[in-house]
């Protein structure tokens, strides 16, 4: 088994915010392999779905950000899955806009969600980090991050998802490299 975790912060008022690209990574993941529908648990909203001969927990941990470690942690005890087969999908400021790139470890880059995640599991979970691009000036970030996605990048955003929904079986397989070139190749990314 495996576990996808898509980072947001619950409610209504947060759902467009680019912080909650994770969230819609899982939505979109959750729609195109006919998931289960959502319900309460491990501190989030759960679903199962079978992605590439592979059994998937998607949750979107309902703990806030700095605090979605409770709910992936809750999760992996309960289920027995070690970090190695836990996928999160996180908003990256240091990508541009609609660039996708998968890492296993590292550093949580002042993302809080991270952190939180590394606090209670360690550090060796994969990772896939979607652009949300930088606003150019450090002031700026706590806007951009906290601020709804314009209706200009719609174009981008909704390419972005759809690939990866489509291109999610590659990451159940442990092909992150494929998964990676497969959004791009779908989003017309050539580099």
């Amino acid at each position: 088994m495996l576990i996808f975790v898509g980072l947001g912060n619950p409610g209504p008022e947060y759902s467009r915010h680019r912080h909650n690209v994770g969230f819609m990574a899982l939505d979109a993941i959750a729609r195109e392999h006919r998931a289960q529908p959502w319900r309460r648990k491990f501190q989030g909203e759960a679903t199962e779905a079978t992605i590439g001969g592979a059994r998937v927990l998607l949750l979107k941990p309902q703990t806030y950000m700095n605090e979605s470690g409770r709910s992936v942690a809750e999760a992996a005890r309960f289920l027995k899955v070690p970090p190695g087969a836990i996928v999160v999908f996180h908003d990256e400021l240091d990508l541009a806009p609609g660039k996708v790139r998968v890492k296993t470890g590292g550093g949580n880059a002042g993302h809080n969600g991270l952190r939180s995640i590394t606090a209670h599991l360690g550090n060796d979970y994969r990772r896939v980090r979607l652009g949300i691009g930088h606003p150019g000036h450090k002031a700026l970030v706590h806007n951009h991050v906290l601020g709804d996605f314009a209706k200009s990048e719609g174009p981008w955003l909704s390419a972005l998802l759809d690939a990866v929904a489509a291109s999610a079986p590659h990451l159940a397989a442990g092909e992150d490299a494929r998964f990676a070139s497969d959004v791009a190749l779908k989003t017309g990314d050539r580099d």
